[in-house]
């Protein structure tokens, strides 16, 4: 499993993040505080703070991991 820290603080952001992670096969959750949302679910992303951090977990190929981090870098929180 991969996790990474994502910062998605504007309406903009979320829609651009959300049109990233739908072209991928594989299943991700954002992680805030004891909440797991789908990171596909545009309505489930806005259920959340978008003040704080979120974790995104997903899991995944090698490759395809490094694909979805390098089209998802604009959001990574270091």
């Amino acid at each position: 499993m991969t996790t990474v820290k994502v910062k998605l603080d504007s309406i903009e952001k979320i829609k651009e993040f959300n049109r990233i992670v739908c072209k991928f096969e594989c299943d991700f959750d954002l992680e805030q505080g004891r909440y797991y949302i789908d990171a596909k679910s545009m309505l489930g992303i806005l259920s959340l703070d978008l003040s704080a951090v979120l974790q995104l977990h997903f899991t995944t190929s090698e490759d395809e991991a490094a694909s979805i981090l390098n089209a998802i870098k604009d959001f990574i929180e270091e």
